[in-house]
Parts: structure tokens; sequence; C-alpha cells
């Protein structure tokens, strides 16, 4: 009874079967006669190139929510403030507070010495560049998209669409409605002021529009660097000046130099550590053209322009030195060139582009004390003799 019971648990208990056991009558196997039938039905196969497709797909988000989340609309809004960029804000926000101090402390006379400023025109040119600004950020995040370019970054901003958060079509509506509201604000501007901030403008519309439209964009044709210092400096400036004097100066075109020169060198920052993934989707900048050693030395040129015009505006007898109070951020400046020799990573040229944000922020502000205190301190002193 002991051996029968044996047997049947024998016979009854799974077996495992090793990979080197297995006969070969024992592998699944396509019966003769299908292969017969597909044989005989000769499916047509279309071969076409695939060479000039782009394949378009909506990303699947990092992080997927259960089914029956739904997003509050405070997070909603912090989803959408960090999509707009807003470290970057400061290149719109430098210029324009540049110019309307300029325009601000120049007109400072007898008859009106605590000068005269508009305040309306200043707002209205406010949002119109920062409206400016968000609409573009928003169309390059949808460029981007369609030509393959930022998927893997880590460190980039935006990146709605490459997240899965928000559909490229809705990041597209929305960059172009706000890039129309801009336009309304501009044109509002140009009516209290003088047309030439139309024209001035325009400029500025488009640039923002095809820095990153199209596969022929201004990014795309190393073009990127030199828009960025002309919106983002000379034409800022000068188009924020007009706007509180209903006309431009050569003067304001060399100091709108300098928040151009800290702009575009922090953008070229933000091109190096993106210069892979871009020579990839075949969009060729600056940085994937030059070799590292030139790249350094092009960002080391731009960030020093700076304080080469600063120090021309201010050292000279009878200039205003009070300027050279931009030169305390000297350290940071020693910070950002060390870095950019010493990196060749994703991850330092990200830190060096945001050394370099704040380089221009700082830079800025201390550039506009400057301007103040050498258009008060002259005067109260005439005053303070004056009155005692």
């Amino acid at each position: 009874m002991e051996g029968l019971s044996a047997s049947n648990a024998l016979t009854t208990s799974t077996q495992v079967i090793t990979a080197e056991s297995v006969q070969a009558e024992e592998v699944p196997t396509i019966p003769l006669e299908s292969l017969e039938t597909i044989n005989a039905l000769r499916p047509e196969v279309a071969i076409r190139s695939v060479a000039a497709t782009r394949a378009i797909s909506i990303p699947v988000p990092l992080v997927v929510q259960p089914s029956e989340y739904h997003r509050s609309f405070n997070e909603w809004m912090h989803i959408w403030w960090d999509g707009l960029r807003p470290h970057y804000f400061v290149f719109a926000l430098a210029p324009v507070l540049l110019g309307s101090v300029l325009a601000w402390t120049q007109s400072m006379n007898t008859l009106h010495p605590f000068g005269q400023f508009h305040v309306t025109h200043f707002l209205a040119t406010l949002i119109t560049v920062i409206l400016l600004q968000c609409g573009a950020n928003l169309i390059n995040d949808y460029y981007d998209y369609l030509r393959g370019i930022d998927k893997t970054n880590t460190f980039g901003a935006g990146g709605l669409i490459q997240q899965g958060v928000v559909r490229p079509v809705t990041i597209l509506n929305s960059g172009l409605m706000l890039l129309g509201l801009a336009t309304l604000f501009g044109i509002f501007v140009a009516i209290i002021s003088t047309p030439l901030v139309l024209l001035l403008g325009l400029v500025g519309l488009l640039g923002a529009f095809f820095y990153s439209a199209s596969n022929r964009s201004l990014s795309s044709l190393m073009l990127g660097e030199i828009t960025a210092f002309l919106l983002f400096g000379p034409l800022m400036t000068v188009g924020a000046y007009a706007v509180q004097t209903h006309h431009g100066s050569w003067s304001v075109l060399l100091i709108g130099c300098i928040p151009g020169l800290l702009a575009t060198a922090a953008l070229y920052a933000n091109n190096l550590r993106d210069h892979e993934g871009d020579a990839q989707a075949h969009k060729y900048t600056l940085a994937t053209r030059l070799n590292l050693n030139l790249s350094r030395t092009l960002y080391s040129v731009l960030l020093l322009g700076a304080y080469v015009i600063v120090a021309a505006l201010a050292l000279p007898r009878g200039t205003p030195h009070f300027l050279l109070l931009a030169f305390w951020t000297l350290p940071s400046l020693l910070i950002a060139l060390t870095g950019i020799m010493r990196t060749d990573t994703p991850a330092g040229f990200h830190m060096v582009m945001r050394e370099t944000l704040k380089i221009e922020t700082v830079f800025v502000l201390l550039l506009l004390i400057g301007l103040v205190l050498s258009t008060l301190l002259p005067w109260m002193s005439r005053l303070w003799f004056h009155l005692f």
C-alpha cells in the first residue's frame, strides 16, 4: 500500500522540466496548415520611406494620478506658473526698468525737481513685455516638443508638454493668445506715447515668435544669441525710454547693451547645458557649433562686456561714478567665470546659468540705484546750498 500511494503521489505531483530536458516536439510551433494558408492569401505589403515622417505622440506623464484624481485650481495655477518660467522674467524686466529710470532721472530739472514719470505708461509697458515673454516661452515649448528637443532634459524650465501635463494644442493656443494680448497692450502703449514704440514692438513680436517657430527658427540658425541680445537689451531699453520721453537716444542704446549682454550670457550657458540634445534634434546653436574652449571664451566676453560698458560710463572725470556700484557683483562674476572654465557637464552649465541670472538681477538693481544717486545727490546738495 505504501508503495502504491508513493507511486500515485509521484504521478500526480507537478513536474519541473528544465530547459535541457525539453524535447523538440514539446516546443510550440505554428501548424503547417496555417503557414500554407498565409502563403495562399499572399498579403500585400506596402513599403514606404519613413525618413521624412515625424512621429508625434502625447508623452506619458511622469507621475500618473489615479483616474478619480482631479487637480485643484491652486495646483493648476502652480503648474502653469512653472511652465511660464518666472525665473527668466529678469530678461524682460531689467531693460524696461533701466530705460524707465533713465528717462525719469533725465527729466529732473529746476522746473521739475523730482522729474516726470508716467506710471500708467510704465505699467502698460511692463505688462506688454511680460506677456510677450510668456507667450514666447510657451511657443518655444510647443516647437521644442514637435522637434523632439528637451525630451530627457532634467534641468530645463517649462516642459509642460514633455512632462505630459498639458496637451500640445493647449500650449500652442495659450502662447498665441498671450502674444495677441501683448500686441493689444503694445498698441495701447504706442497710442499713449509715440509711434516709435509700435515699430519696436513689432520687431519684438516677430522675434519672440520666430525665435522658436518653424523648422527654420532663429534659434536653429545660430541667430538665437543675437536675437536675445537685441530684444532683451537695446530694443526694450530704448522702447521703455521712448514710452516716457516720446523719443529715443543713442546713449540709452549703449546702456541698453548691458542687460542685453548679461541676458545673452545666461542664454548661452543654457545652450551649453542643452547642446547634446540640441545637436541630436538638429537644432544648430553656437554652442553646438563651437568647441568647448571657444564657447567658454564667448561666454566670458559676453559677461565681461557689461562691466566694460559700466567702467567706460562711470570712470572718466565728470561721469556718474555711482554706476560703479554694479561692481559689487564681482564676487559672483568670479564664481561664474571659474564655473564655466571648470565644468563640462549639463549640471555644471546649469549652475553657471543660474549664477548668471543672479548676476543680471543684482547688477541691474545696483545700476538703477547708482543712476538715482548720481542724479539726486547733486540736486539735493544744490538745494541744501540755496536753503542754508
